[in-house]
């Protein structure tokens, strides 16, 4: 498990079609669609309205998803391109010799899409795990139940795996996290306005439903759901809030045995780590110290049978979607009333999405090979570099900066680690065993796989080739413990990067996220990691006082920005990603014009200067439609604004994009000098 992982966006796992892919797989990209734009809006009242106007009219969300957007058009795309390798291994197994890891791949997959089995088994698959749940007679035999479902991948109280030592990057230590709750946030249980009453109120039947599904009588189900919301409310109310846990000063919080065992008296780390296997963890990063005192007293306060029907009810939630319809169409009836969905995705959908997430490497390297040539990294590394060059200069030439502190500004910078497209080291999954059946049996031995993968790097050195995404993923991440950027393959495509398009349209779009991944090391986060990754201050005062002014007003311009009726944008929340999307779009901006500079200007394209183009491309990238009940999720979770505020918010801080479309002073989309962003 990563720590303080900075992603650019929601992995493509939980997204999916669009309209044009409800009817065709995929959505076809073009570098700039001309069509998305809006010629009737004003780009200098509301440039998203105008470069995507367009798209948002003629663009309804498909009825299985909740958003949709051109990260999801391209995740379409990449799923329609694993679901073609899982269908050439599938079929006509017989007709070639299928390597060990295509096997490997098959079999999971054609597990995962045995409907007939599944209903046949009905909820058989979980006997093997509910059976001893229910023995459990005393703490001790709880707690070693809280680490079986540990192992087999069901998050029940809280989370543990293997971290960097933040403060140590070089060695691996174990982390504890604050969890089990099974809405989105603490938000949930704690808010007492109508929306989050009636959503708790739904919670309870829909967690009765399942646990009669699972055996339970319904007046006894009836009964736990209601203790089991009870149990959930009282983790809630020592949770860290979500802008408390983008802190890394306030999670980091190093414990050796002899103080976890002060911390939690009433709950054995040493028999907890012999339970999981990892019985020599030298030291734990515990993230939230109050939540574990209270899972230590709520261990002894709460009756056992309260605590059984908690992790009876963990475990049915965590495996649902392996099990039979009559699981999967509860668990989905209930997620559409927080997402806004409509439908369930299709059965070979949700298995391809299994498939990528379960045998990563496995399917990963699979589409590697089909889907992303040394040309296309080559020339990904040069955009990286480019865009590196740039930083490096805007760096050198701060006024607000004094030369101590851009002296290790720049040595971050210049020990960057870049991965590009997948890793240099696959998964060996010689020890994992997968065998056409039922798939709950294969999915908890993928999931006991990796957590053991996992668990078996602590006390060890840091593994530096690990990957933190699949590589079909639409995504991109900075890690600060690491210094590194990673581009998995399934990003490097049209509409973010596309090697027949202009350099204005892949500046605006491969070169804008390039730039974003990069920021994040200078974010209100990254900026507290040195070059090797330590949590360590390598500021002046009074250069850490000029960030801090100048994210000050990154704050306060995005907490105005209104979502959802009385809802605005968490300015705090969504800090780290409003910073990276400034800064990487100015430094992409500069990076074009060294290219135009070089190669030469061309002329107008569809009407468009190269300026506009790149501007437009950068809209483009954000296009978004989503419903309400996700908008709330997302504002409450999600440290990225929504795909309006993350297109019009940086723009409104540049002139060159005031220039280009001839804004004014006073327009919406121009900023006065003095709120006007500009940190790197």
């Amino acid at each position: 498990m990563l720590r303080h992982v900075r992603r650019l966006a929601v992995a493509v796992t939980v997204l999916a079609a669009g309209t044009a892919g409800a009817q065709s797989g995929y959505v076809q990209a073009v570098p700039i669609d001309v069509a998305n734009i809006d010629r009737s809006a004003d780009a200098c009242v509301d440039f998203n309205a105008f470069a995507n106007g367009g798209w948002i009219k003629r663009t309804a969300i498909p009825a299985a998803f909740s958003r949709w957007g051109s990260f999801d058009e391209l995740g379409e795309r990449n799923q329609a391109s694993l679901q073609a390798i899982l269908t050439d291994v599938t079929k006509n197994p017989s007709a070639r010799k299928l390597s060990r890891n295509e096997r490997l791949v098959a079999d999971f997959y054609t597990s995962c899409m045995d409907s007939a089995r599944a209903e046949r088994d009905g909820a058989t698959p979980l006997l093997a795990i509910l059976r001893p749940i229910d023995a459990v007679s005393n703490r001790g035999q709880l707690q070693r139940q809280i680490a079986k479902l540990h192992l087999q991948g069901v998050g029940a109280v809280f989370g543990f795996g293997a971290t960097q030592d933040a403060k140590m990057s070089e060695r691996v230590i174990g982390g504890a996290y604050q969890g089990g709750l099974s809405l989105p946030s603490r938000d949930y249980y704690l808010e007492n306005t109508p929306r989050f009453q009636q959503i708790r109120k739904d919670y309870v039947g829909h967690v009765a439903k399942m646990l009669a599904l699972a055996g339970a009588k319904p007046a006894a189900a009836a009964e736990q759901a209601q203790r089991i919301l009870e149990l959930e409310t009282a983790f809630a109310r020592a949770s860290m809030s979500n802008v408390e846990l983008r802190d890394p000063i306030k999670t980091y919080n190093l414990h050796t045995a002899a103080q976890l065992a002060s911390l939690t008296p009433n709950f054995s780390w040493r028999r907890y780590f012999a339970d999981l296997g990892a019985p020599r963890v030298p030291a734990v990063d515990i993230q939230n110290p109050k939540f574990m005192r209270a899972v230590d007293s709520l261990l002894v306060a709460v009756p056992l049978a309260d605590w059984k029907a908690y992790l009876r009810w963990r475990a049915v939630k965590s495996y649902a979607g392996s099990l039979s319809s009559a699981f999967v169409n509860e668990s989905f009836a209930f997620d559409s009333k927080l997402s806004g969905a409509k439908e369930q995705l299709p059965r070979f959908k949700r298995c391809t999405r299994a498939t990528d997430a379960g045998l990563r490497d496995g399917l990963g390297r699979l589409y590697a090979e089909r889907n992303f040539t040394p040309e296309a990294k080559a020339r990904a590394l040069e955009m990286i570099n480019n865009l590196a060059a740039v930083y490096r200069e805007r760096i050198n030439n701060l006024a607000w900066m004094s030369p101590d502190t851009r002296k290790q500004a720049i040595q971050k910078l210049n020990t960057y680690v870049r991965k590009i497209g997948y890793p240099d080291e696959w998964r060996d999954y010689s020890s994992l065993t997968i065998r056409r059946g039922s798939f709950l049996p294969n999915r908890i031995a993928v999931t006991a796989y990796e957590n053991r993968r996992d668990l078996a790097q602590i006390g060890k050195p840091v593994n530096r080739a690990e990957w933190g995404m699949t590589t079909p993923t639409v995504n991109a991440y900075y890690n600060p413990t690491m210094n590194e950027i990673v581009f998995p393959a399934g990003i490097m495509q049209p509409p973010f990067f596309d090697a027949k398009a202009d350099d204005a349209v892949n500046y605006g779009g491969m070169g804008s996220v390039i730039g974003h991944e990069i920021s994040h090391g200078f974010d209100d986060q990254g900026s507290q990691f040195d070059e090797k990754g330590n949590l360590r201050n390598w500021w002046t005062e009074t250069d850490l006082k000029n960030f801090q002014g100048k994210t000050g007003l990154v704050v306060s311009q995005y907490g105005g920005f209104k979502v959802l009726d009385t809802v605005s944008v968490n300015g705090q929340l969504t800090l780290g990603e409003n910073i990276a999307d400034i800064a990487g779009l100015q430094a992409a901006y500069a990076a074009l014009q060294k290219a135009l500079s070089q190669k030469g200007r061309p002329g107008l394209i569809d009407g468009f200067t190269p300026e506009q183009r790149f501007f437009i491309a950068w809209a483009q990238i954000w296009r978004q439609n989503m419903r309400p009940e996700e908008q709330l999720r997302r504002i409450l979770t999600d440290p990225h604004s929504p795909g309006k505020w993350r297109t019009n918010g940086p723009v409104s801080n540049m002139p060159e994009f005031a220039q280009a479309f001839g804004c004014k002073p006073g327009d919406p989309m121009v900023r006065p000098d003095s709120v006007r962003v500009i940190i790197w």
